[in-house]
């Protein structure tokens, strides 16, 4: 089985290749795949839940190429922030209005979640949990699924692995941030793990019943 990978982010690609090949999956990402950046690709993810952005990816980029392609759209969801940045997540230091310009969107995001969590009034670590929605689709089928992984923002980074909050994500399942475990253990545990290994069995059900017919 070959998809694409409907994300041009290095981080996700880092993580879901290598996972999904180990479930027999060959995957690509858009720019190998030869599919040019379009404006047209920033107002994909313009809804409000997970699940209807990844849909909405996954469903673009099929629609784009005839190829079968797969999605998530996830998010870290802080309980001192009611759940914020969710859905906002990449965006979170712009919507705060901090430039991502000098330090790079990742560490925007970081200082503009712990500057936000500070100021809640909540004493750290913060409670929190990543969540993901990932999609498939091809050119008449659609599915989704969802992963979560629980921990807590810690006020200080440690490791230098993974992307995004990972540095300050302490894992509760693993022990550690999720930046200094290694991408294996993470990947058993992770939001992303867990939504593609729930969006694949769903999709070998589904054609296991089809052939069956």
């Amino acid at each position: 089985m070959v998809v694409i990978v409907a994300t041009r982010s290095r981080g996700k690609l880092h993580e879901l290749v290598p996972m999904l090949a180990a479930r027999g999956i060959e995957a690509i990402g858009l720019d190998a795949a030869g599919i040019p950046a379009s404006p047209a690709e920033d107002g994909i993810e313009c809804f409000g839940t997970f699940e209807a952005n990844a849909m909405a990816k996954a469903r673009y980029f099929a629609a784009l190429t005839g190829k079968a392609c797969i999605a998530d759209d996830s998010g870290l969801c802080v309980d001192a922030l009611d759940g914020r940045p969710g859905v906002r997540s990449r965006r979170f230091a712009s919507d705060a209005g901090i430039s991502s310009a000098a330090d790079g969107e990742d560490d925007a995001n970081n200082s503009a979640l712990l500057e936000a969590c500070w100021d809640s009034g909540w004493a750290p670590p913060w409670a929190a949990h990543f969540a993901c929605a990932a999609a498939y689709a091809d050119e008449i089928r659609t599915f989704v699924a969802i992963g979560r992984t629980d921990g807590a923002i810690m006020p200080d980074h440690d490791g230098s692995g993974g992307f995004g909050y990972d540095p300050y994500f302490l894992s509760v399942d693993l022990g550690v941030t999720f930046a200094a475990a290694g991408r294996d253990a993470k990947a058993l545990v992770s939001h992303r793990g867990r939504a593609f290994s729930n969006l694949l069995a769903r999709v070998h059900s589904a054609d296991a019943a089809a052939s069956a017919r």
